[in-house]
């Protein structure tokens, strides 16, 4: 679902519409405020938390104090009312850095987005201002152990129990999941999807790591059991039948458009640290970046990674204007971005040789959370399938 916007100039929305992009003064600015925060704050430290497995909850901490949780919600939705482009430049900051942090602001303003979209007047003005300000972290629960790109044959089960709804449910791969304070849960209610806010605090729910993760290590992924949770009906998201076409599909839009940007940031992560190692190590007495065929991984690192990065902006610009399109296009730039990136880390690591299988270099960890940009949010393979059957209709 798209930000809402209105639109009275044409020309603006035809320049929209091709490949210009010309970056406000303003977003200029908080580009360079991002950049500063992950240089000094997340990039540091990204390495050793990848390796611990956790985050520390300070960084969640300046996420919220820096009004970076709920960004893309309105000010007077408690929100930080920040505009796509300036949001995609966050997300793409601090995916550079790390892609576990990029995560939790991910799935965080997943929730917040679909709640605030299509959540009744009593969760918008209960729980929302809150989501909103980060004051309560939120985790997206779709996934099961039997159910991943398939969502719409999710077996959780919700049975309406007088003024209650009663949930049991078994969710895997749940980013937040160790640390959230409201969960949305998707479950199967009279042969119907819906979503339902459930507190971390809930009687019956219960929730364990799930270690040793190939990416994103550090952003507290969890496997959540919820037996006999008793949830208030008024905790339902939207009506029963709207779990997924209306609940979901608004999260995980949000979600794509952020995991796109998130690819650009791990791309230009690796570029960055190829750069910087071609320079400096010699191979048969000249410079890494000499060699012909290391200048033309380099190359293709270079246009790729600006390729994706105009496809955001372009996602973001249609976004921003409320264009039906945004949709389309936000799905296309996440299939190039992601793959930008696993092409990019798989480059990097091949070019700095053994180095690049060690911890000593980042380029390791770059891999494999590329590898995880193909997966979620709607994987590579699912796609390809959509974009060809509903090609956008101008180029």
């Amino acid at each position: 679902m798209t930000e809402t916007a209105t639109v009275d100039d044409q020309e603006a929305v035809s320049a929209a519409r091709g490949m210009w992009i010309e970056l406000s003064d303003e977003q200029k600015q908080a580009r360079q405020q991002f950049r500063g925060f992950v240089d000094e704050h997340v990039a540091p430290h990204a390495g050793r938390w990848d390796r611990e497995e956790r985050l520390p909850l300070e960084i969640v901490g300046e996420l919220r104090s820096r009004g970076y949780l709920g960004a893309p919600l309105p000010v007077e939705a408690g929100g930080g009312g920040m505009d796509a482009i300036r949001y995609g430049l966050l997300t793409e900051e601090l995916a550079r850095g790390c892609s576990s942090v990029r995560t939790i602001l991910t799935v965080h303003d997943m929730v917040t987005f679909a709640v605030w979209r299509w959540g009744s007047p009593y969760l918008k003005t209960q729980w929302v201002p809150r989501m909103a300000r980060g004051e309560m972290l939120c985790a997206f629960a779709l996934s099961e152990p039997e159910v991943g790109s398939d969502a719409k044959s999710i077996a959780a089960q919700a049975r309406p129990d007088g003024e209650d709804y009663v949930i049991d449910a078994h969710k895997m791969w749940i980013s937040l999941g160790l640390v959230a304070d409201l969960f949305l849960v998707f479950a199967r209610c009279d042969d119907q999807l819906a979503a339902f806010l459930v507190p971390a605090s809930t009687p019956g729910l219960s929730r364990r790591p799930t270690p040793s993760v190939m990416g994103t290590r550090a952003a507290y992924i969890a496997e959540l059991e919820l037996a006999g949770c008793r949830v208030p009906a008024e905790n339902l998201v939207g009506r029963v039948g709207f779990g997924f076409s209306h609940v979901a599909a608004a999260g995980l839009e949000l979600g794509r458009y952020s995991v796109a940007w998130g690819s650009v940031g791990i791309a230009q992560a690796c570029l960055d640290a190829c750069l910087a190692y071609t320079a400096e190590r010699r191979q048969f007495g000249v410079p890494l970046r000499d060699h012909q065929l290391v200048r033309r991984k380099l190359t293709e690192m270079i246009v790729n990674t600006r390729a994706a990065r105009l496809l955001c902006y372009r996602a973001g610009t249609l976004r921003a204007l409320g264009d039906p399109g945004a949709t389309m296009e936000t799905m296309i730039a996440k299939y190039h971005a992601s793959r930008t990136a696993a092409r990019a880390a798989g480059d990097a690591v091949q070019l700095h040789g053994a180095n690049g299988l060690s911890d000593a270099y980042p380029v390791a960890r770059y891999l494999r959370d590329a590898k995880v940009t193909e997966v979620i949010e709607g994987s590579t393979q699912i796609q390809q399938i959509t974009i060809a059957r509903y090609p956008p209709p101008e180029l």
